[in-house]
């Protein structure tokens, strides 16, 4: 299983490096591998940067199976924004409030090597936000207001 990078690691607040293509055989495997480990540390999102990848590369599981998105960007969002509760694997017990558009529209590669352009709504959305938000060395404790959960951590994960 891949191992999750804690907070706070250098890779977490690094931009990661975009993948060329066609995508290679060992991206494919990374994206397979990564969507057993969403499934194994039950979350609902990966990003490459916390399994110690620097490649732009997100793993989403709000929905039957996870799926994998290659290079994502955000092209547009919705000026509607919903502040709602977020955590992250990397920062384990550190919940906070984050607002975010409640639809973006999502440039990536899929698995098939093809480009995507789709609206994404709801938690996948938001999921895919956060994601994209690692990619660029951004945490959600970054954009929080109001840290509900794991202040005292709060300390052990910044590098401060």
């Amino acid at each position: 299983m891949l191992p999750l990078i804690i907070a706070p690691q250098d890779i977490l607040r690094a931009k990661a490096e975009s993948l060329p293509l066609p995508l290679s055989k060992s991206d494919l495997l990374l994206a397979q591998a990564m969507e057993a480990a969403v499934v194994h540390y039950n979350g609902i999102g990966l990003a490459a940067p916390q399994v110690n990848f620097s490649r732009r590369l997100i793993v989403i599981s709000t929905g039957e199976k996870p799926q994998a998105y290659f290079n994502p960007e955000i092209v547009k969002s919705s000026w509607r924004k919903v502040v709602m509760e977020e955590g992250c694997l990397s920062l384990p017990g550190v919940y906070g409030l984050v607002k975010r558009p409640i639809r973006v529209l999502a440039n990536y590669l899929g698995s098939d090597g093809l480009k995507h352009q789709e609206w994404l709504d709801g938690l996948t959305a938001r999921v895919y936000q956060h994601e994209v938000d690692h990619l660029n060395g951004i945490l959600f404790i970054d954009l929080t207001k109001e840290i509900i959960a794991g202040q005292e951590l709060l300390a052990k994960y910044k590098n401060e």
